[in-house]
């Protein structure tokens, strides 16, 4: 309950606290004025009780004018020791709180001058009173608790003002980061599916070209043809409904089947559906063969996936090999077809597909590209030996080099 009323002043406009700030003050310089009193002492007066009151009306604006409150404060205590002999405060309390206002508030040379002149006012104060060493030393005193606790909020105010704003950068970089993070992510989920989709509606389209003509020379063949399309959009959905549920927040996602990425084993699988649209197609591996890293493995099968979609939409070729070769800290995938070559048909290492960059609007290459420079390596494609077919060759590296190799 404390902390809430806390909370709520903290929050509250500056002038609607200083005005409950002076309304304290005179509540507490009015009790020396109400409480029974010796007959001997000075006597409780109107005039000494509005003197004192028009001293504390300066704390009102002892924010937006420290000094100027001060001086108002001082100017009203001075009249009243002077001309009226009313009674006294135990503590100068507007006094003391201008003197921290001016020490949280107001810059260094202010606070020297400020000092050297009040200072002066409470020796002459003390002079004029009782003379004594005592009332000078608890003058002095409390006046530079005052100043100090000031410094020691300004201090407080500054550091609290420091950590809000790292807290407000960290933030925005947390927000920036998650931002880039989610664009990657996006990216990523685009090549997947740009990938599977090109690759499943490639061979589709070539099964279903050839299915008529099967159907009337070689009726025995129409039907695997049929079934091979049947087979790549069954493989297709499968795989897409993973990255979907990857995607989904709800319990469809928790149901969506799960399943790892598809590696360098599944690419056996992979050649055969594209044996199965006509091409002739070869595959080994060389060097010392071992296991990979589950996202290489992916990119592996992703980058064998996208070249041989592009050689059967656009090469007019009859056969491609597909060969891996495993080297110390490096895996060198290439791809190598007797089609058309770069330049005919399309063709090209432009940035889409096999097309020349813009013509084509495909995303193959750059998607190829993207994929090597993630695993630290790089990606090159153009004509094949003796300028006829076309080669895309991909560098990834499947272990750091150490320090000092």
């Amino acid at each position: 309950m404390i902390r809430a009323w806390g909370e709520r002043i903290r929050r509250a406009d500056p002038r609607w606290r200083d005005l409950g700030l002076t309304l304290l003050v005179q509540v507490a310089t009015t009790i020396p004025f109400v409480v029974p009193r010796d007959p001997l002492d000075s006597p409780a007066t109107w005039p000494a009780y509005a003197l004192t009151t028009l001293g504390n009306l300066p704390l009102v604006w002892r924010r937006r004018a420290p000094v100027a409150a001060i001086f108002g404060m001082v100017a009203a205590g001075s009249v009243y020791t002077l001309a009226l002999d009313g009674p006294g405060q135990p503590l100068p309390y507007a006094p003391l709180i201008g003197v921290y206002t001016m020490a949280l508030l107001c810059p260094v040379r202010v606070r020297i001058a400020m000092g050297v002149t009040l200072g002066g006012l409470v020796l002459a104060s003390v002079a004029l009173n009782t003379g004594t060493a005592r009332e000078l030393l608890f003058a002095l005193f409390v006046f530079a608790a005052a100043y100090a606790l000031g410094r020691l909020q300004h201090t407080r105010q500054a550091y609290t003002a420091a950590v809000e704003a790292r807290a407000a950068e960290l933030e925005r970089a947390n927000r920036i980061e998650a931002e880039q993070a989610a664009a990657r992510e996006r990216a990523r989920i685009a090549r997947e599916m740009h990938d599977v989709l090109s690759h499943a509606v490639s061979i589709m389209i070539v099964q279903a070209e050839a299915g008529p003509v099967a159907v009337r020379r070689a009726p025995e063949r129409a039907e695997a043809a049929f079934e091979a399309i049947a087979e790549t959009g069954r493989d297709a959905m499968a795989q897409l409904r993973t990255m979907l549920g990857v995607l989904r927040t709800d319990g469809a996602a928790r149901a969506a089947p799960r399943g790892p990425q598809p590696g360098v084993e599944e690419l056996a699988g992979l050649l055969e559906r594209v044996r199965g649209s006509g091409l002739e197609v070869s595959y080994e591996r060389t060097g010392a063969v071992r296991g990979l890293p589950a996202a290489l493995e992916a990119t592996v099968h992703r980058v064998v996936q996208e070249a041989l979609t592009n050689v059967v939409k656009h090469a007019g070729a009859a056969r491609v090999a597909v060969r891996l070769e495993y080297g110390a800290r490096e895996l060198t995938v290439t791809v190598t077809d007797d089609g058309r070559g770069p330049g005919a048909g399309g063709r090209g290492p432009g940035s889409g597909g096999r097309g020349s960059g813009a013509a084509s609007g495909g995303h193959g290459l750059i998607g190829i590209r993207e994929r090597a420079a993630a695993h630290g390596g790089t990606a090159v494609a153009g004509p094949g030996p003796g300028g006829a077919g076309f080669v895309v060759r991909v560098v990834l590296v499947t272990s750091p080099l150490e320090v000092g190799s």
